[in-house]
């Protein structure tokens, strides 16, 4: 869908961004990571043609970005932008009709979506007299009613509750099985885990780790292992003297249980610490610690501080 080539932006002094570079496969779901400040909305702008890079390229399936691609795309804003005093109703009609839709196409599709998000009453209400999270629903629908190639959601799920978050989680993975591409930039890792295909980390305007979300984990995994057991002596278990196969890291009690978290040694293998574990306490459970994306991110953006 994106192949980002080489992009450079620079405001003044400050560089936003920094020889970036990394596609965007077609139908996925898409993290566009970082802390503040790391050029994820200087890259979304420009993605949006808001701005322009100051080198680099940018293919939209196949095609240098134009401004025709512009109809194709669906953006959520970090910072909303609705008017405040139009009424909701007139507001989505014109937002609607400036992607190209016939007022009559419009209605219809205005209609469906507040059917689908409980939202039929808040046709002649005025933005100001709506919540945040309300004001957010309305922002959402107006982002997909043209139905886009392309969808831009930035911190889509600021401003709401619990219920409301569910509910555009759903949606988005809607909109992905019926074709859409999806990026989705936000500091919400456990989002990131569950609804994205493919991630790019971005920190200090420079790309520091982009791949399947999947693989990413993986390249990160650390030998070490929780083991749950219990123990006869009700002590927690200790390494044995004169060995290398493993070092345990923590112990904890957890009612009548304990739990290590053991790293095992290069060389070694999980079936040697549980071979050593098992002649000595009554092993409960045992599951690999894959580090989250959220460790990722944050060891990541440490390193390059």
């Amino acid at each position: 869908m994106l192949e980002i080539t080489d992009i450079v932006k620079q405001y003044a002094k400050h560089t936003a961004l920094d020889h970036v570079s990394f596609s965007i496969q077609k139908g996925s779901i898409f993290g566009l990571l970082g802390p503040n400040g790391a050029g994820k909305t200087s890259l979304i702008r420009i993605i949006n043609q808001i701005t322009a890079p100051d080198q680099g390229t940018i293919l939209f399936n196949g095609e240098p970005l134009n401004a025709n691609h512009i109809s194709k795309i669906g953006y959520l804003p970090e910072e909303r932008g609705l008017y405040k005093k139009m009424l909701i109703g007139d507001q989505m009609l014109y937002l609607a009709q400036l992607k190209g839709l016939s007022k009559k196409e419009a209605t219809n599709r205005i209609k469906h979506w507040f059917e689908k998000m409980d939202m039929q009453s808040w046709w002649e209400k005025k933005v100001e007299d709506l919540s945040k999270g309300m004001q957010q629903k309305v922002q959402f629908v107006a982002t997909v009613i043209h139905q886009p190639d392309l969808i831009i959601l930035d911190e889509p799920f600021s401003g709401f509750d619990p219920v409301n978050v569910d509910i555009i989680k759903n949606e988005i993975i809607n909109l992905n099985k019926n074709g859409a591409t999806i990026i989705f930039s936000t500091h919400r890792m456990e989002s990131v885990e569950e609804l994205c295909d493919t991630i790019v980390l971005l920190n200090k305007s420079k790309k520091i780790l982009d791949g399947k979300v999947s693989d990413v984990k993986n390249a990160y995994r650390n030998n070490r292992f929780q083991i749950k057991y219990s123990s006869p002596t009700a002590t927690p278990l200790r390494e044995p003297e004169n060995h290398d196969a493993f070092q345990i890291i923590q112990n904890q009690q957890v009612g009548t249980e304990y739990n290590s978290i053991v790293e095992v040694t290069d060389g070694h293998s999980i079936n040697d610490v549980l071979s050593y574990f098992i002649t000595q306490v009554e092993v409960h459970e045992l599951k690999e610690i894959i580090p989250s994306i959220h460790d990722i991110f944050v060891q990541k953006v440490k390193e390059t501080h």
